[in-house]
This record gives structure tokens, sequence and C-alpha cells, in this order.
């Protein structure tokens, strides 16, 4: 099996609101565009103009809309807020609703999301070990009739999930790091990262890490789905190019500078003091179309073959109209649809 390219659209819930981005998904799967990724957020990085719609609700109204496109989270963390067998019960019915149509992607989580509801927030090991243990008995519910499960951080007592679809739904896992990344490539159908890092994370440190998790497991590249969302910010004017990027300034804190804040009021004063250089560094920023299509056909060429695409801007839809005009026929073109 080969896993085909696909370019996706990333609908980002921190910050629009869940009738826009419904219209969004349909507006995507208008233009041509393979599937559609939703944040899933408590609070939004940005308290002024942010927004933090639930992510499993928001997946079925746009599935209700849509016929063709892949829906999935980019990414969700099933192991605080939510018990591992409400992320189980919840993703078989999407699945079942919309069948092979349906990603659950996860991650280790954000402090932004959890700590505001009382969560202590652990050190990365203790939050790696909740993944595997919460991937493990999403795993036992969606294969077995019936789940006893005591684990180290998680009890299932006599559990049974009655509505499952024919086809389970994929398991992606999102990394910035080589554990949860060979963790992918051992057990998981797809490897989720971010674009606009040093290229020797991807070159040296994730994607051999993946490789190294698909020897463990006996399977090879062409076994899993490999996303990247690519941060971009296309449009004719480059000085509003690059002035689209601003309301993402979080992303370019270092980790050191935005650990452990919990509140969007300060991520976003945190935030406001960065110059719009540093705030743009982790986006593609340009006003030419072969560009635009050259620096993406690089990231692609590291190994990714899903591109899922984050535009920082209001106008979301003024972006799909100049992506379906400009760039995805060109990358089609270039990386072989």
């Amino acid at each position: 099996m080969t896993i085909p390219l696909r370019l996706g659209y990333k609908a980002s819930a921190e910050q629009f609101g869940p009738s826009e981005l419904v219209d969004l998904a349909v507006a995507v799967e208008d233009a041509g565009f393979d599937s559609v990724f939703v944040s899933d957020h408590l609070q939004p990085w940005m308290h002024e103009g942010g927004h933090a719609p639930a992510a499993i609700p928001l997946l079925g109204a746009m599935g209700a809309r849509t016929s063709r496109v892949l829906l999935g989270t980019s990414v969700l963390t099933p192991t605080f807020r939510y018990h591992p067998g409400v992320i189980a019960q919840a993703f078989a019915t999407l699945g079942a609703l919309y069948p092979e149509r349906v990603i659950l992607g996860v991650g280790t989580g954000e402090s932004l999301n959890e700590v505001t509801l009382g969560m202590t927030w652990p050190d990365p090991p203790e939050r790696f070990r909740r993944l595997k243990e919460a991937l493990t008995i999403i795993d036992k519910l969606w294969s077995d009739e019936r789940v006893t499960y005591e684990g180290e951080f998680y009890t299932v007592k006599d559990a049974t999930i009655y509505d499952r679809p024919d086809t389970p739904v994929p398991v992606y896992i999102g990394a910035a790091g080589p554990a949860a990344t060979r963790l992918a490539g051992r057990i998981a159908d797809g490897f989720i990262t971010t674009s606009g890092k040093d290229p020797a994370l991807y070159t040296d440190t994730l994607l051999p890490a993946l490789d190294e998790g698909l020897g463990k497991s006996g399977r090879t590249r062409d076994d899993v789905d490999t996303l990247i969302e690519v941060k971009v910010s296309y449009h004719p004017d480059p000085e509003e190019a690059l002035e689209r990027t601003r309301f993402w300034a979080p992303l370019a804190l270092s980790p050191e500078e935005k650990m452990g804040i919990h509140d969007p009021i300060e991520m976003q004063r945190r935030a406001a003091e960065l110059p719009i250089e540093r705030v743009a560094k982790r986006f593609i920023v340009s006003s030419d179309p072969d560009e635009h299509v050259e620096k993406i056909a690089q990231i692609a060429g590291l190994g990714f073959r899903h591109l899922v695409f984050h535009d920082p801007g209001q106008d979301q839809a003024g972006f799909i109209e100049r992506y379906q005009a400009d760039i995805l026929p060109r990358l089609r073109a270039r990386l072989g649809a």
C-alpha cells in the first residue's frame, strides 16, 4: 500500500467560531482539497478574537455538510479533559456516521487546555505514558467485545462500545520529539507534525525516529500517512501576507517562553512583544505562487505525503479561492498527484 498525496486544510478552531468553520469545510471540499483537520482547544492562543469550539461536535457537523473530504483532529489530547473510553465511543460514532472519512489525531497536550480545569500539569515522560495507555484502551474498546482494564492512570470495567464502524477509525499521533514519533511508527496509522522549524529536526530527529518505530513493527513509510501542517501566508500584497501572521504570534514563542502558561491573556501579552519578523518565521510568506510552491515542495521532499495548509488570515474564503486557482494545480503537477 502506498499512501497517496493529499492536500488538506487546517480549520483553526482557535481563530474561528463553529458555524464559520463548518462553512469553511464545505468551501474547502468544493475547492478540491482532500482533508480538513480541526484543532481541539479548551482555550485559544489569543484571548482577543480567539475561539475554542469543541472539536468532536464540530466534526459531526462538518461530516453532515460534506460528502468526500477526510475529517480529523490535529490534535486532540485523550488523557486529561477526556477519559480515553469517551474518545473511543465518540470516534466510533463519528466513524459509523461517516465511514472511512474520520481520523483521530492525538497528542500529549498543552497546559493551556488542561490546567484551567484543575489538572496538575505533569512532566513530558508522564504525559507520554498517559498517551500510550489511552491508546491501548481505545484500541481494546474498538477491537474487543468486553473490556476490563486496570492501568497506571485509567480504569475500565466491563465496557463495550456497541456502535462501531465496519472499518476502524485510523489513529494518527502528533509529535515534535523522537519518543512520540517512534510510537507513531510502531502503532499508529499516521504521523502528524508541524512545519516552520529547523530542517534538521525533521531530517535528523523526527523522520529517523519514525523509521525506527516502523522497523519495530515491520512496516515502511508506505504503510503510514506522513502528515505535516504547512504554515503558509500567500497573498498578492507582500506586506499583507506578512501582517496576516500576527494573530498567530504565540507560535513564535519558544517552549521556555510559553512553558506552563494556561491563560490566553498572558499568552497574548507575551506574543504582542514579538517583532513581526519573528512572528512570521514559522510561515511561508510569499506573494509569488511559484516561490510558494517551490518552498512547499521542499517540505514534501523531506518525506511528507499529506500537506495540511494553515493560513493565518481572517479572510479564509479568499485564501481558499487563491489556493484553488494558483497553488493546488501547481502543487499537484509538481508533486505528481
